[in-house]
């Protein structure tokens, strides 16, 4: 029987995603043998991340900004946003360097058993934006799931009467997959492919 300190460790350990009950043991474990070159550290980023970083009010990313670095670059697009569901989303997208505009990060997708819904996902930010930029064209990248689907339509029909050119990415994206699991040039190719909706 571990001591009380370590069940809570390896606990909270296995709320992350991948790890379960045994990844977490192993994780605890590795962490509590080397103190001084795995747990201090890790305990100082934790620290640091839990202080500093904070959800960007424009966009949903996050940063230790706000308005996050990516908002307030200079050599992106204004005109140009990408709409993703998740942070991650937006961190597969950046690592495929094939996008230079402003990105709005949902939080989810709406759903109906979960509780969530347009006001959880601050769709009223993300149509009042479009409104504010004559001209502006919004790419919807979510994910070919049902739930993003069904968002991305929501979002369309919400965003029309703002005359925002609205696009969706390209079908090079496989139905069901999800953006953080794809590889740098299916994202580019799914991007450059862009088409209207509607």
């Amino acid at each position: 029987m571990a001591a009380a300190p370590i069940d809570e460790l390896v606990r909270l350990l296995a709320k992350l995603p991948g790890l379960g009950p045994r990844s977490a043991r192993r994780a605890a474990l590795a962490l509590l043998r080397r103190p001084d070159t795995l747990l201090a550290p890790l305990l100082t980023a934790l620290e640091l991340c839990a202080r500093t970083v904070r959800r960007c009010s424009l966009c949903g990313n996050l940063d230790t900004a706000d308005p996050c670095a990516l908002c307030t670059d200079p050599n992106r697009d204004p005109d140009l946003v990408l709409v993703v569901e998740q942070v991650e989303d937006l961190w597969a997208m950046e690592r495929a360097g094939a996008f230079r505009g402003r990105y709005h990060v949902l939080g989810g997708t709406l759903s109906a058993l979960d509780a969530v819904g347009p006001e959880e996902l601050g769709v009223d930010r993300l149509v009042r934006r479009a409104a504010e930029r004559p001209g502006i064209e919004v790419i919807l990248a979510l994910s070919g799931t049902v739930a993003g689907q069904t968002t991305a339509h929501y979002l369309a029909e919400r965003l029309k009467p703002t005359g925002a050119r609205i696009t969706r990415l390209g079908y090079g994206l496989p139905v069901g997959g999800e953006l953080n699991y794809l590889d740098e040039g299916t994202l580019a190719a799914a991007l450059a492919g862009r088409r209207p909706v509607g």
